[in-house]
């Protein structure tokens, strides 16, 4: 009987070895729980008791400072807050323009500074856009065009008890493409004709090929008859181009027939004179002020005196 007693003897010993070690790992286990919790809530109390909070962001505006034929310069505006008792870290900002789901530039600005404890601050975060780059890559986008933009920021910043967080914005609008005005100058009449000296008003034709308004403020210019240049000014004219559409505006100069040579006697029989005509002309638009480039090469005007000076002054034999 005593021999037969040892396998139960044993098989007990083993089960009683197997249950003390179940308990130990049940007990590692619960240990661990207990100080993950622990930890858990002391980083509450401290969240609660010294105010640790997540920052929020928001764009405040978009500024165009800058846009031309060639580019247009565009400032973001970021508001950050930061609730927390200690200066953060904005680590990075990471930034895409797109139009219809298609890129039209991004970047990536390291670094980008420090936000005060329990203070704001306003990120500016400047992009260009480069209208070559644009029209190659979507033949689509083509000069005078408006075309709508979405703006994405990503703020990545550092805060305590948090870590590292990821702030993401977004913001719409449109933005054009400029294109240049057409000009023409249609005729040229003379107020005061004499060879030493001669008043005249330029016709100009300007045409806007742009799909947003054009409100002119100022021009200045060169012009050169039978190439000799008659004359170059810069002056003060308003006026409103619609879009899509034309205006006329008139500019006084003063120059001497009498060097232009030959072709003065062309001029004076009401024949057809080549003209070049260069300038800029300063407009305002829904998008922000632009300085525009005019010129005609190659183009052909008339003279036209007025009936005092031995002119025919009807403006309707225009050409």
């Amino acid at each position: 009987m005593a021999s037969s007693d040892k396998p139960e003897v044993v098989e007990r010993d083993v089960k009683e070895k197997g249950h003390k070690e179940d308990d130990k790992e049940e007990g590692k286990g619960g240990f661990i729980e207990k100080v993950k919790d622990f930890i858990h809530d002391i980083g509450e109390k401290i969240e609660e008791t010294i105010g640790f909070g997540k920052p929020t962001a928001d764009v405040t505006a978009v500024h165009i400072p800058k846009i031309n034929l060639e580019r247009a310069d565009i400032v973001i505006d970021v508001l950050i807050k930061n609730p927390n008792p200690i200066p953060i870290p904005l680590i990075d900002i990471n930034y895409l323009v797109e139009s219809d789901g298609r890129k039209l530039v991004s970047g990536l600005i390291p670094d980008s500074g420090t936000i005060h404890a329990h203070g704001e601050e306003t990120v500016k975060i400047p992009v260009t856009l480069i209208y070559d780059d644009i029209k190659n890559a979507y033949d689509d986008i083509k000069p005078g065009m408006i075309i709508p933009y979405k703006i994405k920021v990503d703020l990545i910043v550092d805060v305590p008890v948090f870590g590292r967080l990821t702030l993401p914005l977004e913001k719409n609008g449109e933005i054009p493409i400029p294109y240049k005005p057409d000009i023409d100058l249609e005729k040229i009449k003379f107020e005061r004709f004499s060879f030493e000296e001669t008043v005249a008003i330029l016709h100009l034709k300007l045409e806007n090929k742009n799909d947003f308004d054009l409100a002119l403020n100022s021009l200045d210019y060169e012009v050169w008859l039978s190439n000799v240049s008659i004359g170059a000014a810069e002056l003060t004219k308003s006026a409103k181009i619609d879009k899509n559409g034309i205006s006329y505006i008139d500019i006084p100069i003063t120059f001497r027939p009498k060097d232009f040579g030959s072709a003065l006697w062309d001029m004076i029989r009401g024949k057809g004179t080549g003209y070049t005509m260069k300038g800029h002309i300063d407009v305002d638009t829904p998008f922000g002020a632009m300085k525009l480039p005019i010129s005609k090469e190659g183009g052909t005007t008339r003279l036209k005196k007025n009936k005092e000076d031995g002119g025919d002054d009807d403006d309707d034999d225009e050409d």
